[in-house]
């Protein structure tokens, strides 16, 4: 290990910045971050350095540099275009052991700034020892997205219950084993949905009682998109890895499904046309039940679980069965497959407003508001067409869209089966006929679908 990594308390110490350029700035951004009292040394301020001085959040010393102005300085930051000045500033610290960084010269430093991912109070810091800082900044990048920013809130939150944690366990062995339960119970995830009160006071109630409550359960309804994984959020990702038990549908994608935690339990309770595997009330009652043993259960669904996706249902019921639940919304099918496909379903020259709606039959017929459908200016997307896709053309045209108004049928969109297929009103129900399509599929109807062929980018050797 080339350096010890080590934290310093800075907070209303003097801190010296030789140099007034950009590089000298970042090096300044991060030690007002941490609470110093900058000092800049330099004849001149760029603009960032010359904004921090004219707020009053640095001192700045219009001189060249003097080795008296290491004096009392509790570290010093040589950020010069001279490269002999770094040097001999590095030297004259090094004399006064004073703690020296030389911006990209690691040989002339005797501490050096990693890439930092800032959870305050959390804070976790990254080095390559000065051998690459874009590799370092690389996995700060990474690090930034699997490290949710409700650790801040949480680590605030457990060190406001320190001392009467401290109070009372007597030992050390007691208090960790109360935290680590504290941890991996609902705590940690009522903070990071915003619920710090309950939380707060969930905690204090297990403390009073000398231990923490068994497990208590909670579902989080998940929207998984419309099958790219990566197009799921980090909050998704970060659930579906803690899951217990997962319910999932018939659109969720096998490659987002992998991205459960591996030991947890799937339950398949998929729906299609004219076939439910499980009934919605059964779904419901299996959620509650789960919920009750005290596990983590993901309801994962295809696009956004409220579009189209009876999420509302789900939730009421656990609502009135007093389960705590957490919605994560998705990706809906209608923007993630029309972005795919090239196709914006607004467009200042064709487009300013954009419908919704599920073209499922119902006893052989499509109850919907035709007239609204039909309005210029507008984008048509339709959930669940295929079935009713010739009704669907033949309705539209009958309630007033002209027979060539443009019309895209996406299958698979998103994935690497992602097909599709362009006509207009009159023709695409026979030209479907003739590709053997399968569900899922969305129906994009108006003038926006024009420019499907100009900008289209993502493209399968299937699409057509």
């Amino acid at each position: 290990m080339q350096y010890l990594p080590a934290f310093l308390d800075i907070r209303k110490r003097r801190c010296v910045v030789i140099g007034g350029g950009e590089v000298a700035a970042r090096k300044v951004g991060l030690l007002l971050r941490a609470g110093g009292e900058v000092e800049v040394i330099a004849p001149r301020l760029d603009g960032e350095l010359a904004a921090l001085q004219a707020q009053g959040r640095i001192r700045w010393r219009q001189e060249n540099y003097d080795p008296a102005h290491l004096a009392d300085a509790a570290l010093v930051v040589a950020a010069t275009d001279d490269a002999e000045l770094n040097g001999r500033i590095s030297a004259q610290a090094r004399a006064h052991n004073i703690p020296v960084n030389v911006v990209d010269r690691p040989g002339l430093c005797t501490f050096i700034f990693p890439s930092i991912v800032d959870r305050s109070p959390v804070t976790v810091a990254v080095s390559t020892g000065g051998a690459s800082p874009v590799l370092a900044r690389m996995l700060r990048a990474h690090l930034e997205a699997v490290i949710p920013a409700g650790y801040g809130r949480l680590a605030t939150l457990m060190g406001g219950f320190r001392d009467k944690v401290r109070q009372q366990f007597s030992s050390t062995d007691q208090r960790r084993r109360f935290w680590e339960k504290v941890l991996t119970g609902p705590v940690t995830e009522m903070v990071f949905a915003g619920r710090e009160r309950e939380a707060a006071d969930l905690i204090g109630r297990q403390l009073r009682e000398g231990a923490p409550e068994g497990p208590q359960g909670e579902v989080y309804l998940i929207g998984a998109g419309p099958g790219d994984p990566d197009l799921l959020t980090f909050r998704a990702l970060r659930l579906m890895q803690h899951a217990d038990v997962v319910f999932y549908d018939r659109l969720v994608a096998p490659a987002i499904l992998d991205m459960v935690r591996r030991d947890a339990q799937r339950i398949y309770v998929g729906k299609k046309r004219d076939y439910h595997a499980v009934r919605q009330e059964e779904i419901n009652r299996l959620l509650v039940e789960h919920a009750r043993q005290g596990k983590k259960v993901v309801r994962l669904k295809g696009g956004d679980p409220f579009i189209f996706g009876r999420g509302g249902e789900e939730i009421e019921s656990l609502s009135r069965e007093g389960i705590l639940f957490q919605i994560v919304p998705g990706i809906t099918a209608a923007s993630g497959c029309a972005a795919y496909a090239g196709i914006p379903l607004t467009h200042r020259d064709y487009a300013q407003s954009v419908l919704f709606v599920t073209g499922h039959l119902r006893e052989g017929g499509v109850a919907l508001d035709w007239e609204r459908m039909v309005q210029p200016q507008q984008t048509l997307v339709i959930y669940m067409g295929l079935a009713g896709l010739e009704t669907l053309c033949r309705e539209l045209i009958t309630h007033g869209l002209e027979s060539d108004t443009p019309v895209a049928l996406v299958e698979q969109g998103t994935t690497p089966r992602q097909r599709v297929v362009t006509a207009t009103l009159a023709t695409l129900p026979e030209k479907v006929k003739g590709l053997d399509i399968h569900a899922p599929t969305l129906m994009i109807v108006g003038e926006v679908v024009r420019l499907h062929k100009t900008l289209a980018w993502f493209e399968p050797d299937q699409a057509s």
